[in-house]
């Protein structure tokens, strides 16, 4: 797989009976398909629990929500110790740029969930913000927050 700015990981990885190439996902305890977005995913989890120490049991991956009659599939929600989410988060593949279009998806997420700390990334340019719903804006910070400020 591509190399990305994330520090690297090592995973089970299989070969399913279709001949397509699998991932464990320890947070879904599942092989799951490996497509560019999901080796994303699972190395931005992997630096979320190794090197940002968020507890695997609160986080949650592939999470759907109804918004507007419209079924809507969240990558990846942090949550509180209290169990309220403290933080989005929305993956893309490599070769995908991250674009306005990327934060209004992420936007209508948060129109039904109301998070406000967020993680963008294609596991290249990663942006790490807060939403700023009284001004409808966005503060972006250097690094991704530690758990214990979400």
């Amino acid at each position: 797989m591509l190399s990305l700015n994330l520090p690297t990981y090592s995973f089970k990885i299989k070969c399913a009976p279709n001949g397509k190439k699998q991932i464990y996902d320890r947070i879904r305890k599942r092989y799951v398909a490996l497509t560019p977005e999901e080796y994303v995913r699972q190395n931005f989890v992997e630096f979320l629990i190794q090197e940002k120490n968020y507890p695997p049991s609160l986080i949650a991956n592939e999470i759907s929500i109804t918004y507007n009659g419209l079924k809507k599939r969240c990558d990846t929600l942090v949550y509180k110790k209290n169990g309220t989410i403290g933080m989005i988060i929305e993956y893309k593949a490599p070769h995908i740029e991250i674009t306005q279009t990327t934060f209004d998806q992420l936007a209508i997420y948060n129109m039904k969930l109301n998070v406000n700390k967020f993680v963008i990334t294609n596991g290249l340019t990663h942006f790490y913000g807060e939403v700023d719903a009284e001004n409808a804006t966005y503060h972006f910070f250097d690094s991704i927050p530690p758990y214990e400020s979400l």
